[in-house]
């Protein structure tokens, strides 16, 4: 069997992408509770904010009104579906005991996340995992955001300085790691990452050999719609007590 190599963070977290979606409708409370039961160390979803800005949880963005479709931005947070959540109220609903990645889809919205984890529970920022596609925003939010993590969430292939480069970058600028598409990684280039002090995340890790793979090249954390796939993998490959 192949040697798993090592992982900056250990043991690596294993993330309910959008709760557990193949099991219960995605970024729900109930969604995001059964992943929890079912031995995810780490939630994700994607953040909003409502026209009257408070920080919502949701995948595309916008609501449907019969025919018509409206930007979440555009909408205040009372006239929303019932089934979206605030983050505020995954919070509540969840408790702190997990790690917490968010993709920061509205720029203006990472203020929003910081202070309703700072009022929740301060130690929760420490946590959570700011997911941000833009180089430049990640090196914007350092110097705002001191307490919380935040992650480059890209491409391979739109590394245009190349992936040493980009590593030396975000170590630099004290950026934690890099979130890429589980068909980018490989373990050299995993072990490049950690060469500069930076941790390396894989998503769309949606079945077992996928997985394996992705926990034996030492990936710090993964990111599947399968919770229970992925748990038994873990407990498979990384064995041990969960976190």
């Amino acid at each position: 069997m192949q040697q798993r190599l090592p992982s900056r963070l250990d043991p690596p977290i294993t993330f309910a992408h959008r709760g557990a979606r193949a099991h219960l409708p995605e970024n729900t409370i109930e969604a995001f509770q059964l992943a929890l039961r079912l031995g995810a160390s780490g939630l994700e979803s994607d953040v909003w904010l409502t026209s009257d800005g408070v920080a919502v949880l949701d995948h595309d963005g916008v609501v449907k009104r019969g025919i018509r479709r409206r930007a979440i931005s555009e909408v205040a947070r009372g006239d929303l579906p019932e089934h979206i959540p605030t983050l505020a109220e995954l919070l509540s609903a969840c408790g702190v005991g997990y790690e917490l990645s968010l993709d920061i889809k509205d720029p203006e919205a990472a203020e929003a996340i910081v202070e309703v984890i700072q009022g929740h529970d301060p130690d929760m920022l420490n946590r959570t995992w700011l997911c941000e596609p833009d180089f430049e925003r990640c090196l914007r939010y350092r110097p705002l955001f001191p307490d919380v993590r935040i992650l480059n969430s890209t491409r391979l292939d739109r590394l245009r300085e190349g992936p040493e480069r980009r590593a030396a970058s975000l170590a630099h600028h004290g950026i934690n790691g890099i979130n890429l598409h589980r068909i980018d990684w490989n373990g050299g280039l995993a072990a490049l990452f950690h060469r500069f002090g930076l941790v390396a995340f894989g998503w769309d890790m949606q079945y077992d050999y996928q997985l394996q793979t992705a926990f034996r090249m030492g990936l710090d954390a993964v990111y599947s719609d399968h919770t229970d796939i992925m748990m038994e993998t873990f407990r498979h490959e990384v064995g041990g007590q969960l976190p």
